[in-house]
């Protein structure tokens, strides 16, 4: 996963979950958020955060923060598309037969269907980015969709799929991420429920520059 046209600048403010305020260059911007999520331990005013620059002349805002500094300096990639291009990627070295992304599959679509050898498996992908003492939790804010994702994939390894859902590690050092009972109890419950169910868990590290978010290791699914 490589951005292109990536600068620096100084986080100010998010009025909104879809914009912020940055300085760039000495001139404050209006930029996109490409993270929906509460991110309060990183989007703090002062912060270090990466840019990509759109090639796209119509669009509002002409930058999308993708990346930010926590003042342990630890850098954080917060594009909540990285993760599954990422894992897309990282799945052409797993040795599938065939990867379908985006696949329908009862009431959902899951991130990505594959086959290898005759074996069905189904894979859903969540980017961490909330981090306490080294270990990362999942979610930093409810998601009804991705406990709705995790019953599907319960329902699958009953039907004799090989089902995973893999939290993508979007900042250097993590290793492992815990459900985050406190801020969304029902993910937590149907994460406890699904592994019960035969789901694997994975947890993918990654290497993080400003300008890439690639997964590292040895995993395998």
């Amino acid at each position: 996963m490589i951005y292109h046209n990536i600068c620096r600048g100084v986080f100010l403010a998010r009025p909104n979950r879809f914009i912020a305020r940055v300085e760039i260059g000495g001139l404050e911007e209006t930029v996109h958020v490409k993270n929906t999520g509460r991110c309060r331990e990183l989007l703090v005013p002062g912060a270090e955060v990466w840019l990509a620059k759109s090639d796209n002349p119509a669009r509002k805002t002409k930058y999308d923060l993708i990346a930010v500094r926590k003042s342990s300096g630890v850098l954080f990639n917060i594009d909540s598309q990285a993760p599954n291009a990422a894992a897309g990627e990282w799945l052409t070295r797993q040795g599938f037969d065939r990867i379908i992304p985006e696949y329908p599959f009862g009431q959902s679509r899951i991130d990505f269907y594959m086959e290898r050898g005759g074996e069905k498996y189904l894979l859903e992908v969540k980017g961490c980015t909330l981090e306490r003492e080294g270990i990362g939790y999942f979610p930093d804010a409810p998601t009804e969709r991705g406990t709705k994702h995790l019953k599907e994939l319960a329902g699958a390894a009953a039907r004799g799929y090989h089902a995973a859902v893999a939290f993508v590690m979007q900042a250097e050092g993590l290793e492992l991420v815990l459900p985050n009972g406190e801020t969304d109890p029902a993910f937590a419950a149907a994460l406890e429920a699904a592994k019960q169910a035969g789901v694997q868990i994975l947890y993918l590290p990654c290497r993080v520059e400003p300008d890439k978010l690639k997964i590292t290791g040895n995993t395998r699914i």
